[in-house]
């Protein structure tokens, strides 16, 4: 068994999209529109779905915006360097909502990203 993607839904898809590869770097990997459902998927990654986990982004084509609700928590990405990454998102127009630093009480150095709908995601160094 392993884990082959996270769904977000998002509102505006093109905007999804351009955050997901412009600001965190990752590549489209797929796009295909479902007429009949009245959605897109796009599925967005650092790698080939056949080696590591993507994320999907589902656009339904009747709803611009959706409550996260009290149950997300984030989505983690590891990089090199956490203070390079948010120097880099900021540059290209991202929104840094916890600026890179040491997490209390351990060595890891984390930030927070969010995206264009609000959903967070978490900056780790290699630790």
């Amino acid at each position: 068994m392993r884990l082959l993607h996270t769904m977000l839904r998002v509102g505006d898809l093109d905007r999804s999209i351009q955050f997901y590869t412009e600001v965190l770097g990752m590549k489209l990997l797929r796009r295909k529109e479902f007429e009949e459902g009245r959605f897109t998927l796009a599925f967005v990654g650092f790698q080939a779905e056949d080696e590591g986990s993507v994320i999907e982004l589902t656009h339904n084509w009747d709803t611009d915006e959706y409550e996260q609700g009290n149950a997300y928590g984030h989505i983690a990405i590891q990089v090199d360097d956490v203070y390079e990454a948010c120097k880099l998102i900021h540059q290209k127009g991202g929104e840094i909502i916890r600026e890179a630093g040491p997490m209390r009480g351990t060595n890891s150095i984390l930030a927070f990203v969010k995206d264009p709908d609000g959903y967070a995601i978490e900056l780790l160094d290699e630790r």
